[in-house]
């Protein structure tokens, strides 16, 4: 699955920005469809999760009431919602789809296909 991720830019500090991620084609109802993101110099990490059949959700600590995952079915598109964004959020945010199991949803190699990529920069 080729994964489209869009929706990045340049805002400031407690600004909102939501990014996109399109499936070329109809998402299977057990994958899991995740956002995480890389920021200069430090490794990718998780943000969230979202299982595409139940929309069970899962968020790191460092977002967890900031930002919402969210879906479209009819679009085969999954949506980050972030809201107060800090200059910490600055990353390039990927998507991801998988099948991981609970416990291992927050591991990059628990998904098998990736999205390009988009830049968010969060100016203080």
């Amino acid at each position: 699955v080729q994964l489209q991720a869009s929706g990045g830019g340049l805002v400031q500090a407690g600004d909102s920005l939501r990014l996109s991620c399109a499936a070329p084609g109809r998402i299977r109802s057990n994958y899991v469809m995740a956002w995480f993101r890389q920021a200069p110099g430090k490794e990718r990490e998780f943000v969230a999760a979202l299982r595409w059949t139940n929309t069970n959700t899962w968020y790191a600590d460092s977002v967890k009431g900031r930002f919402t995952i969210s879906t479209d079915n009819a679009k085969n598109t999954v949506y980050l919602q972030m809201n107060s964004l800090k200059p910490e959020d600055t990353a390039v945010y990927y998507c991801a789809s998988g099948t991981p199991i609970v416990s291992t949803i927050r591991r990059v190699s628990s998904y098998s296909s990736w999205g390009q990529g988009t830049l968010v920069t969060v100016s203080s």
